[in-house]
């Protein structure tokens, strides 16, 4: 375990990093440029990256030792990241603030890409976990794991918001940098006792093991079921992650919105410490379909009003909660699959689910920027739908919030009734 910790500080180290730069990306874009269509692009093909590239990362984890993937996945997110700055200094700042320019989205890309890369260690991670852990306490683990991405947030969203407000990007820039030369350095000096890669024979000439993934995944009854499900949960987070920062900053200011961030995230260090203090349910996957009810609940309710305590106070349970949705999985996963495919299992359960997330950023900007807000915004709007969604400049976004969080509802009920979920259950149940 005292391996494990290491492992869990150089993480907070590179989630800190990563964070920090991505969060500062999303509120410079639309500080510079106003548009939720532009934002919505950045945080859709953020998580459009993820999921082509998952299947790639989840191969090579299988592939090589745990140690190795995670100083070459801090590496590249090093170099690309200096890359960024080179871009920011060479290009005018007319350009690099224009969304319609080859400047802003070059610039953009590159950046999305050094943070993408950094998933390859979380699914590193993710069977890092089940070679150190016993399986009694990978529950807990992972809750701890939960509990340090928490940190990581916390952090990161204010001095996210800081760092933009009084340094601007460039400065932000410097300091991301020397972050993640830092992650680098520590991470050669912690040991991950790791003897011989448990080679599996059917992946040795494969780059990408789509087969290998889908075959390891149809041996357990449900478990293709449920990484489907678990898109619905990040239809839903696709919502938020296009939508929440505009309606944050339209209620508070970069440097005040970077503090709520930071104070609502205590939420992830909440769920992720009561995790690892008392694990999951006999039943995770339970679990996880009741985190999904309440998470529609929330996504229903917490922008009802345009009132600010009214939305930090929903973000804070949205965030409580969500450790346990993703610890239900982990645990799911590291308990029946075998550790020779845990890391393409992982992948593909990566890029499935992240790929439902830029399908909804991609169609709610517009949706949002040209239909919606402008509909809140008009006569007609406020007079049909005022009396629920009350008044306010960001009406346009809290309605797209409540369809999210009704249909988050209604997948989650009925999937209850399923026999994908019946099957799951007892498969766990005797492993």
């Amino acid at each position: 375990m005292n391996k494990f910790y290491s492992v869990l500080t150089n993480t907070l180290i590179a989630n800190v990093t990563t964070s920090f730069l991505w969060f500062a990306l999303t509120f410079w874009v639309y500080l510079e440029t106003r548009s939720v269509m532009a934002t919505a692009i950045i945080g859709g093909s953020y998580m459009l990256m993820v999921a082509v590239f998952s299947l790639v990362f989840g191969t090579i984890v299988d592939k090589h030792k745990k140690k190795r993937v995670m100083l070459a996945s801090s590496s590249i997110t090093l170099i690309s990241y200096l890359i960024g700055g080179l871009i920011f200094i060479i290009f005018p700042r007319a350009e690099l603030s224009d969304w319609m320019s080859l400047g802003f989205w070059l610039f953009g890309a590159v950046i999305l890409f050094g943070s993408v890369v950094e998933n390859m260690r979380n699914i590193a991670l993710s069977t890092t976990v089940t070679l150190l852990v016993p399986k009694d306490e990978r529950a807990k683990a992972n809750g701890l794991v939960g509990a340090v991405q928490g940190v990581a947030f916390l952090v990161t969203s204010v001095f996210s918001g800081l760092s933009i407000g009084f340094l601007g990007m460039g400065w932000t820039l410097v300091i991301a940098i020397v972050l993640t030369a830092v992650s680098v350095i520590h991470l050669t000096f912690v040991r991950i006792p790791e003897d011989k890669i448990v080679h599996d024979p059917e992946l040795d000439s494969k780059k990408v093991d789509i087969k290998g993934s889908i075959k390891a995944i149809r041996s357990v009854p449900g478990l293709m079921p449920l990484i489907f499900f678990s898109t619905f949960n990040n239809l839903v987070g696709g919502v938020f992650m296009a939508l929440m920062d505009p309606y944050g900053l339209n209620l508070f200011s970069v440097q005040i919105w970077g503090i709520v961030l930071g104070i609502t995230s205590t939420g992830f260090i909440i769920g992720g410490i009561i995790i690892s203090k008392k694990g999951l349910s006999k039943n995770p996957l339970k679990t996880l379909l009741i985190v999904n009810i309440l998470i529609g609940v929330i996504g229903m309710l917490f922008a009802i009003r345009e009132i600010w305590l009214l939305y930090v106070i929903g973000m804070l349970i949205f965030m409580a909660i969500i450790p346990f949705a993703e610890a239900a999985e982990q645990t799911i996963i590291q308990r029946v699959v075998p550790f020779k495919r845990q890391g393409r299992v992982f992948g593909f359960a990566q890029s499935v689910e992240a790929a439902a997330a830029p399908i909804t950023a991609f169609l709610i900007g517009p949706i949002a920027q040209f239909w919606l807000i402008p509909y809140m915004n008009s006569a007609e709007g406020k007079s049909q739908l005022g009396w629920l969604l009350g008044d306010g400049s960001a009406r346009g976004i809290a309605l797209v919030f409540l369809i999210a969080g009704f249909i988050a509802i209604i997948f989650a009920c009925l999937a209850f009734g399923t026999k994908a979920y019946r099957r799951l259950s007892a498969f766990y149940a005797k492993n």
